[in-house]
C-alpha cells in the first residue's frame, strides 16, 4: 500500500452524537488527518471538525428545520462536508466502535448481514450504546455502498481473562449460555497498554491498573499487556459509579425495587442507567466540573463516594495481578479532573501510591512523587486510533 493511498474513516456513534475521524493509510499504519463530531442530535445539533494539526474545517450550529434529526441524517451532513478534508482521496474502509461483542466476537470483524444479525441480539446487554452503534453502521452502508466496514469491539480486549475472572457464582449452565463478565472500554485499555509498552517496555510488561474515568467509567488490571480483570461485567452497568449509571449494586436492591416498591423493570432500568451515578447522587449533573462548583452537601457526597469506589477497586485490581507497578488515569475525568485524582489517591500510600500535588495540578504526564514505588501516570486515550489500526489490519488481510 503506497503512502496516503486512501482514508480509513472511523465512526463512533453515541446516544446523541456521532464522532468521526479520518486516518491516512500508510505503510507505517494509520496517520491522523481530521476528526470531529455532530453533537446534540435530535436537540440542538452542532458540527465541529478540525484537521490533525488543529485547523478548523467546520463549525456549524443548526437553529432551523434543516437540522439533522437522527444519526443517518448526521452522517449525511458529515459526508457532504468530507470533500474539504479528503482532498480527492478514496475511503478505503470504515471502522466502527461496537460496545458489545458477546462470546462470538473476540477480534475485529468485517461486517456482513450475518454479523449484523448477531450484533442485534446483543442490544439488551448494552442498551445505551449498541443500538446507536448499529444505526451508524447502517447509515454508513447507505452513504458508502460497497465500502468495507469493520466492527471493533470494546469487549474483545478482555477475552484474555481467566475463567475465574469471567464467571459469576451461578450454576455452570449460565456461563455456558453466555452469562459471564465481558468487560468494556477494551479499545481504550488496549491503546493505553500499547502506549505504555512503547514508552517503557519494562513497565509495559509489568502490572498496570488503568482507570478509564469518563461518563462511562471502569478499571482494568493489565499484566504483560493482557487484561486479567475488570470492574465492568455482563453489561456496561457494573463496577464503579459513572456519569448517570449506578455501577455495582446489591442484586437484592433491584428485587426490593420490583417486589416491594412496585417499580417495573423498565423503570428500574431507566433509574440505573440514566438517573443514578454522579448525576443522581449530586442532583446537579454528571459533569464533574459542575458538581465541584455546586458546593452542596449532595455534590460533595457524590464526589466522595465516587473516589471511594474507585480507590477500593484499585486495590481489588492490584490484588488480581499480585501487585501494581503503575496506575494510569485516562478518559475525560481521569485526564482532566485533578481534584478527583487527588481524592482517589489519598489513602493509597500503603500500595506505594503518593501524588505530587504540583505535578497533579499541572496535569503532568507523571504525577507521582519522585522515586515513588508505583508510578502514577496520566495519558490521553485514543480509541479512534485503535479502531483505525484494526480496520486497516482487516483490510490488509482481505487484500
Amino acid at each position: 500500500m503506497s503512502p496516503d493511498a486512501g482514508i480509513v474513516l472511523v465512526l463512533n456513534a453515541g446516544s446523541s452524537s456521532l464522532k468521526f475521524a479520518g486516518f491516512a493509510a500508510t505503510p507505517a499504519g494509520p496517520r491522523p488527518r481530521f476528526a470531529g463530531q455532530v453533537e446534540g442530535i435530535g436537540a440542538a445539533p452542532r458540527l465541529v471538525a478540525k484537521t490533525a494539526a488543529g485547523e478548523g474545517i467546520a463549525d456549524h450550529r443548526w437553529d432551523g428545520g434543516d437540522a439533522p434529526a437522527n444519526h443517518a441524517e448526521a452522517l449525511g451532513v458529515i459526508v457532504r462536508g468530507l470533500d474539504k478534508a479528503l482532498h480527492g482521496e478514496p475511503i478505503l474502509g470504515i471502522g466502527h466502535r461496537v460496545v458489545h461483542g458477546g462470546t462470538d466476537f473476540a477480534a475485529p470483524m468485517r461486517i456482513d448481514d450475518a454479523t449484523m444479525a448477531a450484533l442485534e441480539t446483543l442490544v439488551p446487554l448494552a442498551p445505551l450504546h449498541q443500538p446507536h452503534n448499529l444505526v451508524g453502521i447502517r447509515a454508513a452502508a447507505e452513504h458508502f455502498p460497497g465500502v468495507p466496514q469493520v466492527a471493533c469491539f470494546d469487549t474483545a480486549f478482555h477475552r484474555t481473562q481467566g475463567w475465574a475472572a469471567q464467571t459469576f457464582a451461578l450454576p455452570p449452565r449460565f456461563y455456558d449460555a453466555g452469562i459471564r463478565r465481558y468487560g468494556f472500554h477494551g479499545l481504550s485499555y488496549e491503546y493505553i497498554a500499547r502506549r505504555i509498552a512503547a514508552e517503557d517496555p519494562t513497565l509495559g510488561a509489568g502490572r498496570l491498573v488503568v482507570a478509564h474515568l469518563g461518563n462511562g467509567a471502569s478499571l482494568c488490571a493489565i499484566e504483560g499487556g493482557r487484561s486479567r480483570a475488570s470492574t465492568m461485567g455482563f453489561t456496561a452497568l457494573d463496577g464503579i459509579p459513572m456519569g448517570t449509571r449506578s455501577g455495582q449494586i446489591d442484586p437484592g436492591v433491584i428485587l426490593h425495587m420490583i417486589d416491594r416498591l412496585g417499580m417495573t423493570t423498565a423503570e428500574v432500568t431507566k433509574l440505573l442507567y440514566n438517573g443514578s451515578g454522579l448525576k443522581g447522587m449530586s442532583g446537579v449533573s454528571q459533569d464533574v466540573r459542575q458538581i465541584e462548583a455546586a458546593g452542596t452537601e449532595a455534590a460533595a457526597h457524590a464526589l466522595e463516594h465516587f473516589a471511594f469506589r474507585v480507590r477500593r477497586e484499585i486495590g481489588a485490581m492490584a490484588a488480581s495481578i499480585g501487585g501494581i507497578d503503575a496506575l494510569v488515569f485516562t478518559a475525560g475525568i481521569g485526564e482532566n479532573a485533578q481534584g478527583v485524582r487527588a481524592r482517589i489517591c489519598a489513602g493509597l500510600e500503603f500500595l506505594g501510591i503518593t501524588l505530587d500535588a504540583a505535578r497533579n495540578a499541572a496535569h503532568a504526564a507523571e504525577i507521582s512523587v519522585a522515586g515513588a514505588a508505583v508510578k502514577v501516570l496520566v495519558r490521553r486515550t485514543d480509541e479512534e486510533g485503535m479502531i483505525a489500526g484494526h480496520t486497516l489490519g482487516v483490510l490488509n488481510r482481505l487484500g
